[in-house]
C-alpha cells in the first residue's frame, strides 16, 4: 500500500483520478436514469461520490475503513436495486447501476494507489456501460451459438490448456516441446477465427484473400492448413480460400529475406532475384484466383468457425515430421549443411534461413552455398505444405496450392540460374 503524505502531489493526483473517472461513469449513468418519480437512484452525483470515498478510504491507509466503505457501497446498491425493483417494479430486471456504483468505489481506491490504472479503468466501465445496446445487439443477434461456443473453447485453449503443457523437449515427439504442439494447434484456430471474422467484413473474395496474406506471415502452413479445412466444410468458399491459401505462401520469401538481412546481409543480397521472382508468381497466383471467388456468400450452418479436429491433425503431420528429421539426422549423421538444412525445413523454412544465415555471417560458410541451401529449404518446406494442403483441403485445393507452390518454386530456381548464382 502506497505511503501518502498530506498536501503531497500523488494524494492530489489520486483524488483528480477518482474524482475525474466517478464523474465520467456518473455521467454516463446520468444520462440513462430516466426522470419523474421512477428514475434510477444513483446519478453522476452519487458515483463522484462513490469514487471519491473509496479514494479518502485509501488514503487514510487503514484497511478497516476500505473494508467498512465497500459494506456501505454494497448496502446502499442493495437498497437502490430494492427500491427500483420492488417498490416501483421497474420494467428493467438488471442490476447495472448498483454493480456499476461498487466498482467505482473500487476504482478510487485504485486510484490513490495508481492514477493512471485507475483512470483507464474507469474509462473502460464508461465504454462498457455506454454500448449497453450495441454489446446487446452483438451477443443476441450478431454472434450465432456456434461462434459463443467456439470463442470459449479458443480461450480455454489459451488461458487454460497451453498454460499446463510442459515446455520441455520431450524424446517421443522427436525433442519437440508440448506446448509448442499446442500453440500451433492453437495458431491454426486461430487463423480459422480471423479467416472468419474477415469473411464476415469484407465478403469472400476480399476477406479470404487478406486473411491469407497477413496469416501467411504468422505461418503459412497453418494458413493453408486453416483454409483448406473451412473450403473442405463450405464448398462455395473453395475458390476464396483458394486464394487466401496462395496469397500465405508469397510472405515466406519475404520473411526470408527479412531474416537474412540481419544474419548476413550479402547471403540476402544472392537471394534477393530468385525470392522477388517466387513471391510475385506466389501473389499473382493468389490475386487471380481471388477476382474469380466472386461474391460467393457462405453457406449457413449451424457448425462454428473453428475445426479442432483438422488443426489437430495438422499439428501431428508436423510432429511426424520433426520425428523423421531426428531419425534421420540420429541414423545418418549430417550429410552437409545443405542437407541439413532441407530437413530442418520440412517442419520450419524460416529457421534453416536464420541458421544458414548466421553460419555465413560468422564466416563459417560460404556465400553461395549458405543462399544455394536458402533456396533448398524453401523448396522443401514447399513439399511440406503441398501434403499439409491436401490433408486439409482435399484432392482440389491440395493440387492447386501444389501447383501455385511448384511455380514460385521453380521461377525462384530459374533466375537463380540465369543469373549463374549457382555455378
Amino acid at each position: 500500500m502506497t505511503a501518502f503524505e498530506p498536501g503531497s502531489a500523488p494524494l492530489a493526483l489520486g483524488l483528480l483520478s477518482a474524482l475525474g473517472g466517478g464523474l465520467l461513469i456518473g455521467l454516463e449513468r446520468e444520462r440513462r436514469k430516466g426522470s419523474g418519480p421512477e428514475r434510477e437512484p444513483a446519478g453522476i452525483r452519487s458515483f463522484t461520490l462513490a469514487a471519491l470515498a473509496g479514494a479518502v478510504a485509501q488514503a487514510i491507509e487503514q484497511p478497516l475503513v476500505v473494508a467498512c466503505g465497500a459494506l456501505a457501497i454494497v448496502a446502499l446498491a442493495a437498497l437502490a436495486y430494492w427500491r427500483s425493483q420492488i417498490v416501483q417494479r421497474s420494467a428493467d430486471p438488471g442490476m447495472t447501476t448498483e454493480l456499476a456504483l461498487f466498482v467505482t468505489y473500487l476504482v478510487g481506491v485504485l486510484a490513490m494507489q495508481m492514477p493512471a490504472v485507475g483512470g483507464g479503468a474507469a474509462v473502460v466501465i464508461a465504454v462498457l456501460l455506454a454500448a449497453q445496446a450495441r454489446l446487446h445487439r452483438f451477443a443476441t443477434r450478431v454472434l450465432s451459438e456456434a461462434e459463443l461456443h467456439d470463442a470459449l473453447l479458443l480461450a480455454a485453449l489459451v488461458l487454460v490448456v497451453l498454460p499446463l503443457l510442459p515446455a520441455t523437449p520431450v524424446a517421443w515427439l522427436g525433442g519437440l516441446q508440448p506446448r509448442t504442439l499446442g500453440l500451433l494447434a492453437t495458431l491454426i484456430l486461430v487463423l480459422q477465427a480471423a479467416g472468419h471474422v474477415a469473411l464476415r467484413f469484407f465478403g469472400a473474395a476480399a476477406g479470404m484473400a487478406l486473411s491469407g496474406l497477413l496469416s501467411g506471415f504468422v505461418s503459412s502452413t497453418a494458413t493453408i492448413a486453416s483454409m483448406g479445412t473451412r473450403a473442405r466444410a463450405e464448398p462455395a468458399l473453395a475458390r476464396a480460400c483458394e486464394a487466401g491459401a496462395l496469397l500465405s505462401t508469397a510472405p515466406t520469401w519475404v520473411l526470408g529475406l527479412v531474416i537474412l538481412t540481419a544474419t548476413s546481409p550479402p547471403v540476402m543480397a544472392l537471394v534477393l532475384a530468385p525470392a522477388l521472382a517466387a513471391t510475385v508468381v506466389a501473389a499473382a497466383g493468389g490475386l487471380w484466383h481471388a477476382r474469380g471467388a466472386g461474391t460467393a456468400a457462405p453457406e449457413s450452418s449451424k457448425a462454428g468457425p473453428l475445426r479442432p479436429r483438422e488443426a489437430l491433425l495438422v499439428a501431428l503431420l508436423l510432429a511426424g515430421a520433426s520425428l523423421a528429421v531426428g531419425w534421420a539426422q540420429q541414423r545418418f549423421g549430417s550429410a552437409g549443411v545443405i542437407a541439413g538444412a532441407a530437413l530442418t525445413a520440412v517442419a520450419d523454412a524460416h529457421a534453416a534461413c536464420a541458421a544458414l544465415g548466421a553460419l555465413a555471417g560468422e564466416g563459417r560458410l560460404e556465400l553461395q552455398a549458405a543462399a544455394h541451401g536458402v533456396l533448398v529449404a524453401v523448396s522443401t518446406n514447399a513439399l511440406t505444405r503441398s501434403i499439409t494442403a491436401f490433408v486439409a483441403g482435399g484432392r482440389r485445393f491440395g493440387l492447386t496450392v501444389a501447383l501455385s507452390l511448384a511455380a514460385s518454386t521453380a521461377a525462384a530456381w530459374l533466375v537463380w540460374a540465369l543469373l549463374g548464382a549457382g555455378a
